[in-house]
């Protein structure tokens, strides 16, 4: 992936299902909302550069998964990074095979 890969990006549609699943997650409300440029693929949009992933000094330091099951999208995982931001959103539904 190369920088100039990054486009704008709405996050809107993931803060809203994020605020219908999980209500409590102020946070990651916050997070997504932040979520305004991205790389996308078929199955995966990265907000975070994932090269060099859990690397010292790599923008991309994982933490933990969260799961928001029954969204216009269907099924998403949010990789989320130890800093509170969101790395990006995987969309099981797109996953081939």
């Amino acid at each position: 992936m190369m920088r100039n890969d990054w486009e704008d990006y709405d996050p809107s549609w993931l803060v809203h299902e994020a605020q219908l699943r999980l209500p409590d997650e102020l946070s990651l409300h916050r997070a997504l909302s932040r979520c305004t440029r991205a790389i996308t693929t078929i199955a995966y949009i990265y907000f975070v550069s994932p090269e060099n992933p859990n690397q010292p000094g790599a923008e991309w330091q994982f933490d933990r998964n969260v799961i928001l099951e029954a969204t216009c999208e269907g099924d998403l995982v949010l990789d989320v990074l130890k800093d509170g931001r969101v790395g990006g959103v995987e969309f099981l539904d797109r996953i081939p095979g």
